[in-house]
């Protein structure tokens, strides 16, 4: 019985997971502005400590490695599949 439950609850787990992934949606390249303004109400460089749930690798978006995204760095990272959002926020882009 044991055994079971511990199969049940982890092959709950990795379905759930799965569902959570499919919810994610790269950012197409015509909403990337709004993905940026989103990200950057001001604008500005986004440091390395700041939130930045857009962004999945900010080490990988960091091309120039000095601990922030601006916003060239960005538009190359929607690009390239690297900046996320879960559906709704992505359909409700400007």
């Amino acid at each position: 019985m044991r055994m079971f439950t511990l199969t049940a609850v982890l092959l709950g787990a990795g379905f759930a997971g799965s569902v959570a992934q499919a919810a994610d949606a790269v950012v197409p390249p015509e909403k990337c502005d709004a993905a940026w303004s989103m990200a950057s109400p001001g604008g500005d460089a986004v440091a390395k400590g700041a939130a930045m749930p857009l962004v999945l690798n900010f080490t990988m978006v960091d091309s120039n490695a000095d601990g922030t995204i601006d916003q060239d760095e960005f538009n190359k990272a929607c690009s390239a599949g690297l900046v996320k959002a879960d559906e709704a926020t992505v359909s409700n882009m400007k």
